[in-house]
């Protein structure tokens, strides 16, 4: 069981980045999907969540508006579509899953459910 995040990068203010996470090893047909985010010194934030039984989606009032979340179902991963990033979007970006909906996940500790290596997102002139 393999969660591999994609996709950062360095990208101007007003910029885009679409980060993905592609599972392996399991189906995500009974899986919701998770997007965080943690900055140097801050504590880790809930991004983003896709509800795989349904198709409902959060997002954290900071990102919403810019931020889409998606899922391909033929190649078993998630995406987060991020258009018009600010500075403070900057962080590395984490995606992690679990059996179950956002609701569980988006409360989930690192030692829980499956997690991805993370990717940085940078976004500065």
């Amino acid at each position: 069981v393999q969660l591999q995040a994609s996709g950062g990068g360095l990208v101007p203010p007003g910029g885009s980045l679409r980060l993905s996470c592609a599972a392996f090893g399991f189906s995500l047909d009974y899986y919701g999907m998770g997007w965080f985010r943690q900055a140097p010194g801050k504590e880790r934030e809930e991004v983003s969540c896709y509800n795989n039984y349904d198709g409902s989606t959060y997002y954290t009032d900071s990102v919403k508006g810019r931020f889409t979340v998606s899922r391909d179902n033929a190649k078993n991963t998630v995406y987060l579509q991020m258009n018009s990033l600010k500075p403070e979007d900057t962080a590395v970006y984490y995606c992690a899953t679990d059996y179950g909906a956002c609701a569980h996940i988006l409360r989930m500790s690192r030692r829980e459910g499956y997690w991805g290596q993370g990717t940085q997102v940078t976004v500065s002139s």
